[in-house]
């Protein structure tokens, strides 16, 4: 429509994060911006709002208007058949008067085009025409307001067509109370900016704020006065603003409403790893006598998950009460390099596993050697992979750049899996020469959760392909943005639990660890 991530660690990482709290998440928003429109989801409560604030250095009109999305087909009218581009027109000039899309009470204001029987109460709309009172300006009186000439950017005036203009929302007594007791009742004349525009939020849902200047040129039977006009620089002839738009949420910070749910996510995820690191300490510790070297580095790994998870709650917490900053892009880059080490950590994990360490053979020579040369590569890859997405700008980066950070990766995790895969299928074809049925069964149980993480994958990639395939449509954004950490984040860290999880099930200290 419009243009438009051990407990002493927990404790201080937590409190870092937690040190300080900003209210709300806020965009800026600017004359020259090319998309007039900002959105967001929201969480509601009974405290929940929108606040927009200009600067005092803001001068001219605009015409704005607060909404939820399932409003928006409501906004601006129809007027273009075979404009494909901007078939509608937003906003009331007065050429938009003069082709019967809008009357002269509605200049500089957003056309919101209701069906019959539906008052603008009705629906979650705040429209105004904002004037800002800067020195050598006097904003006209609404009185005054229907003698301008308005006009909006040329973007947003497209007057073809010519339908009959739908009679007012007010006409009546009845609507008339009904606009009394709205929850953002709309201003009637021209809305003098003095101070944050707010807007009550009591549904959770999407909503958005969208902001166009609009060219005011006064008509006066004196030719002196409109020339006048013309020539002064401070005039509001050309507007220009500066602002804010403030999100405030039921919870407090400046995290995006669609990033939240991670925090609450990773708390959970932290919360697991540390029973499931518990679990694994107490079975380690009744069989420290009989511990095999593939449980030292199983145990390893389940300790640094436990690290990485308080990383990532910290990140997403710390974000949360302080924004963006160089601070942390610093802190990004920690949360990047311990993926990456998980990534490693597990990759060479289940390669010594698939080669049999520990239960086939007792060491696996000259290919522990190898396996962690390629760890190691898969790393160093991996923390540039990493680097690059967060710090390359995609749409400047030349391919070739771009494919420095992501072929040597795909490299080294390509050797991975036909290790992996090739190693595997080697161990239980030797086990099953030897008739080790119990030993069969652990790695035959390891391939097919193997094939089942392999088919959850492709699952997903089917389920995410078809929901990102749809980004371009204009209410994309509307439509996922409760579940859009989901897709990008959430299943592939659970998946990867449930999937380590069973495996060191398999490997567990026991009594049968020589078995």
């Amino acid at each position: 429509m419009l243009g438009l991530r051990p407990p002493s660690l927990l404790a201080a990482a937590l409190a870092l994060a937690s040190s300080s709290c900003v209210a709300a998440y806020s965009v800026p928003i600017l004359d020259t911006d090319y998309s007039r429109q900002i959105c967001s989801g929201m969480w509601s409560n009974k405290n929940t709002f929108i606040n927009v604030s200009f600067d005092s250095t803001s001068q001219g009109q605009l015409a704005m208007v607060i909404y939820e999305w399932k409003d928006s087909p409501y906004l601006g009218k129809v007027t273009s058949d075979e404009n494909d581009y901007l078939p509608k027109t937003y906003v009331c000039t007065s050429d938009a008067v003069r082709g019967g899309f809008c009357d002269a009470s509605q200049l500089g204001r957003f056309i919101l085009d209701l069906p019959e029987g539906k008052a603008i109460n009705e629906t979650s709309f705040w429209s105004a025409r904002v004037a800002f009172n800067t020195p050598g300006s006097p904003v006209p009186p609404p009185s005054e307001s229907n003698n301008d000439t308005v006009g909006a950017d040329g973007f947003w005036d497209n007057p073809a067509g010519n339908p009959t203009p739908p009679p007012s929302e007010f006409d009546t007594p009845f609507l008339q109370r009904r606009q009394s007791t709205a929850l953002n009742p709309s201003p009637s004349g021209i809305l003098t900016y003095a101070e944050p525009i707010q807007y009550l939020v009591r549904k959770t849902g999407y909503y958005c704020v969208a902001v166009v200047p609009v060219t005011v040129l006064p008509t006066s039977t004196s030719a002196t006065r409109s020339l006048m006009a013309r020539q002064d620089n401070t005039s509001d002839v050309h507007p220009s603003y500066k602002g804010e738009v403030f999100f405030r949420n039921k919870f407090n910070g400046q995290l995006p409403a669609t990033d939240y749910p991670k925090v609450t996510f990773y708390f959970i995820m932290l919360m697991v790893y540390l029973v499931f690191a518990a679990a694994w300490g107490w079975t380690y510790y009744k069989h420290l006598s009989e511990v095999l070297p593939i449980q030292y580095y199983l145990s390893f790994l389940v300790g640094f998950l436990v690290i990485e998870m308080v990383a990532n709650l910290a990140y997403y917490r710390y974000l949360n009460a302080h924004g963006k900053g160089a601070a942390a892009t610093v802190f990004l880059f920690v949360v990047a390099i311990l993926d990456a080490g998980r990534n490693s950590l597990s990759f060479f994990m289940l390669l010594v596993v698939s080669l049999g360490l520990s239960v086939v053979r007792d060491d696996l020579g000259r290919t522990m050697r190898k396996c962690q040369i390629l760890a190691g590569a898969h790393f160093i890859f991996g923390v540039l992979y990493a680097v690059g997405i967060v710090e390359l700008e995609f749409e400047s980066t030349s391919a070739l750049i771009l494919l420095l950070f992501v072929i040597p990766l795909a490299f080294t995790l390509s050797g991975f899996l036909m290790w992996i895969l090739y190693s595997l299928n080697a161990t239980m074809s030797q086990l099953k020469a030897r008739k080790q049925h119990y030993k069969l069964r652990m790695f035959q149980r390891l391939h097919w959760i193997l094939l089942f993480v392999v088919f959850v994958v492709a699952i997903f990639f089917v389920v995410s392909s078809l929901s990102f395939s749809g980004r371009l449509a204009e209410d994309y954004a509307a439509k996922t943005w409760k579940v859009r950490w989901w897709l990008l984040d959430g299943w592939l860290a659970l998946l990867y639990f449930v999937a380590f999880a069973a495996i060191a099930y398999l490997w567990r200290p026991s009594d049968h660890n020589r078995r």
